[in-house]
């Protein structure tokens, strides 16, 4: 997985490409941790998202307790939307 970020002052936006699997979870738990503490909003560009496994969808657990709720996923396919709403984070994670 390749991760893209886009720094806005206090909210920063990372575009994952790719895979985010058991492989590539601790890449983006890496960036998120790497994150300055001045950041208090986090948004995952899910454009180029082709695949999320469990270990996926508990790192974006993981992320959104780390930015104390404050995490929007962007622009999330079809296929990785169904996984998420069937494991009822959609009602956590604010999703566009």
């Amino acid at each position: 997985m390749t991760i893209e970020k886009n720094d806005q002052g206090t909210t920063v936006e990372l575009k994952l490409i790719g895979w985010l699997d058991t492989q590539s979870a601790p890449t983006l738990e890496e960036e998120v941790n790497a994150l300055d503490s001045s950041v208090t909003s986090l948004i995952l560009d899910c454009t180029g998202l082709e695949y999320i496994s469990s270990a996926g969808l508990r790192q974006f657990v993981a992320t959104y307790k780390k930015m104390n709720g404050n995490l929007t996923l962007r622009n999330v396919p079809e296929e990785i939307l169904k996984i998420i709403k069937m494991t009822g984070l959609d009602s956590r994670i604010r999703i566009e």
